[in-house]
């Protein structure tokens, strides 16, 4: 017999390949099997928000064949209406005699599934690779169980830990196979995220054009509202969206300059002369922003970290000593008054990418969250 944990995987790698096209949606990979053979008979995704969720792609691949099968599904089933009919009710009527899936849904509206399935005769069972669906689904279980967005900080620096000369410049730190990387990271996110000393020292893009992906949502963080219009991130078409994020006392002018270019504005609270983060979250919640990749520069790293706003990081390190001692260092924060106030990392691994190496690792926030109970049938 071959174990459920084998076939779950199978609907893991399905999920991912919907990653960064469901939002708000959770990404939902499914798998069905012939219960006598063993064969799979289809393998399906949710590919896009709006579109047919993961079990219901393979249900109709498989045809007459649904019938009697075994589905394996990451995420337990809906049992109400959104942008699509229930998949319970798909489910019961194409005649699964077994649903095996990975987690609980945490959302209210969607809890139900399995007891609804249950009810039907369909013999059920749930919690196979919890903690790997969990991490595919930590931008939707951040979205619901903690109101805010899934944090991640990018960060490319040198050996001694700069990202930049004392000039500002800093292209490129880390070769071409890990920019690709990261503008994978960029297509996962619903939005990026940087402050305005980025934009006048890079003249960035933040684009996702090194891959074939969609362009996140691109977040300038300008207390002030000091930028001029005439970025590369403010040029705007159909793929490309920018929204500054400022205090609430602005020029009323310059705001106009950037609404006539199709700029949102957002006013938002400060705090200490900065804009409130948790403030700002709020309002991305509302927005039904899943998850925000912080790009820079350190100062922004530093207040995301000091906030307790950080769930995962990925530290790019190139192959190159700066030695500037007026060098700008990766991470600014206030000064610490003990060494257990750092920041420190958990699950953390190494690879190397290209000339470059990735840590990989998350916070205490971040695991806090992946651990959260989502309950058993």
């Amino acid at each position: 017999m071959i174990p459920d944990e084998f076939f779950m995987k199978l609907a893991l790698r399905e999920g991912y390949k919907g990653l960064g096209w469901t939002s708000p949606n959770p990404p939902v990979g499914a798998i069905l099997v012939n219960p006598h053979t063993q064969e799979i008979i289809a393998k399906g995704y949710h590919k896009r928000y709006g579109h047919a969720h993961a079990e219901v792609e393979v249900i109709n691949k498989a045809g007459e064949k649904a019938k009697g099968a075994i589905l394996y599904v990451t995420l337990e089933p809906c049992s109400h209406y959104g942008k699509t009919p229930p998949c319970t009710e798909k489910i019961f009527s194409a005649g699964i005699s077994k649903l095996i899936c990975g987690i609980r849904d945490p959302n209210p509206l969607a809890k139900g599934g399995l007891e609804y399935l249950k009810s039907k005769g369909i013999e059920v069972k749930v919690g196979i690779l919890e903690k790997e669906i969990k991490i595919l689904n930590r931008f939707f279980l951040s979205y619901i169980l903690r109101n805010r967005p899934w944090i991640i900080l990018k960060i490319a620096a040198s050996l001694d830990g700069k990202i930049a000369i004392s000039t500002g410049e800093s292209k490129w730190i880390t070769d071409e196979k890990a920019r690709k990387y990261v503008h994978k990271l960029r297509h996962i996110c619903d939005a990026i995220l940087v402050g305005k000393n980025t934009v006048l020292k890079d003249n960035p893009e933040l684009t996702c054009r090194l891959i074939k992906g969609k362009n996140p949502i691109r977040f300038v963080l300008d207390s002030n509202l000091s930028l001029g219009p005439n970025f590369k991130i403010f040029e705007i078409d159909k793929n490309k969206k920018t929204i500054i994020v400022c205090g609430q006392k602005i020029n009323s002018g310059k705001e106009q300059i950037f609404k006539k270019k199709r700029i949102e504005v957002w006013k938002v609270p400060l705090k200490k002369k900065k804009i409130d983060l948790r403030a700002f979250l709020e309002i991305c919640h509302k927005k039904e922003i899943t998850s925000i990749l912080v790009e820079g520069g350190s100062q922004i790293y530093g207040s995301f970290i000091e906030e307790g706003l950080v769930d995962e990081i990925f530290y790019f390190v190139g192959s190159l000593i700066i030695g500037d001692k007026k060098g700008i260092s990766a991470i600014e924060r206030s000064p610490l008054k003990t060494l257990e106030s750092a920041l420190y990392l958990k699950d953390l691994k190494v690879k190397s990418i290209g000339n470059s190496y990735l840590f990989h690792g998350y916070t205490q926030e971040g695991i806090n969250l992946l651990n959260i109970p989502l309950g058993s049938l």
